[in-house]
Parts: C-alpha cells; sequence; structure tokens
C-alpha cells in the first residue's frame, strides 16, 4: 500500500482532516409550524445535502442542501396540495429550495453554527442553523433553525395572516453521513 493512500485513510479512520460527507438513508429534513393554533409536521421526502466539515478548521467547512420542495409532506391531503402550491413553496415555478453555509462557528463541544443563506422562492436570506457534530465511521448532524415564512413569501394573500398561520417555522434536520465517494 503506498504511503499516501496509507495517511489517506489514517485521517479517515482517526476524523482529522475535513472530508466530504454525503447523507445516508434515515437523514431527514423537517418543519414544525403551526395553524389555528395546532401544532403540525412536516417533512422532505427528497433533498441532497453535501457536507464538508471539520471541527478543527471551521474554515475549510461548507454545506450545500438542495431541497425538492414537491416533496413535502404533512400526512394531510389538502395541507400538502397547499404547501406545493404557487401560495406556498410554488413547486411547480421553482421547484428547488436551496441553503448554502460558508461560515461556522464552534459554541463549544460538539456544538456548532452554520452560518447559512436559504434560497426559496427567488428570495434569499441568511438562516443560522444550529447543530451538534456526533463523529464517528457514521457521523450524525443534528440541527434546528427558525425562520419567517413571510420572510421568503411563503404564504400569500390570505396566508399573510399571522393569527391564523404564524410567521415563524422550525427546521431540524437529522444528517446520517458517510464520506463521499471519490
Amino acid at each position: 500500500m503506498r504511503a499516501p493512500l496509507l495517511f489517506a485513510l489514517l485521517l479517515a479512520a482517526t476524523g482529522v482532516g475535513a472530508a466530504d460527507y454525503v447523507a445516508q438513508p434515515g437523514s431527514t429534513l423537517g418543519f414544525t409550524a403551526t395553524y389555528q393554533d395546532e401544532a403540525f409536521e412536516g417533512s422532505f421526502a427528497k433533498f441532497t445535502p453535501v457536507l464538508r466539515f471539520d471541527p478543527a478548521d471551521l474554515g475549510g467547512s461548507r454545506l450545500d442542501v438542495r431541497i425538492a420542495l414537491a416533496s413535502a409532506s404533512t400526512a394531510n391531503v389538502e395541507r400538502d396540495e397547499m404547501l406545493v402550491s404557487s401560495e406556498f413553496f410554488d413547486a411547480a415555478g421553482v421547484p428547488e429550495a436551496r441553503y448554502v453555509a460558508t461560515v461556522f462557528r464552534s459554541l463549544g463541544g460538539n456544538r456548532f453554527v452554520a452560518d447559512g443563506t436559504l434560497s426559496l422562492r427567488g428570495v434569499s436570506k441568511p438562516v443560522p442553523l444550529a447543530f451538534t457534530w456526533t463523529p464517528g465511521t457514521q457521523p450524525v448532524l443534528a440541527g434546528e433553525a427558525k425562520l419567517s415564512r413571510l420572510a421568503f413569501k411563503v404564504g400569500t394573500g390570505d396566508w399573510t395572516d399571522t393569527d391564523l398561520l404564524p410567521d415563524e417555522v422550525k427546521v431540524s434536520t437529522r444528517l446520517v453521513l458517510v464520506p463521499k465517494a471519490g
């Protein structure tokens, strides 16, 4: 075995150095909102995160997530049809949302913040993602963010009434990762 290959394998095994990761089955991207004072949860069945992360070198880290908006589901057919409509996600007009973070901050221990930008419905706004990092052969990134749906024009017309549908939406993710084949 050549020395560079052996060195790369040792780095990967010890978790030293930035690595590119892709999500595995069991990864989730979800959201929680409230309608008429009743909380509901939803998720995206199709999303593609690619992560470069090294807790010791946050400057070289990057998170890029592509989200297929038509894959939104809340287990309620009527609500799901509304979510993908032009009044909410407009999945036919702008089928994908994207989250890109290139600035990462340590909060101590295994807690971090990715200072990223969410692009949704033609609007791009900063959205920090607070997360924990659990290293290992299949590292796990578990994070949460809060955002204003109205800032992204999600819920137009009568849906701008925050008495019916509050502005704040909580987004959560749990990424089970493996190194990207290369």
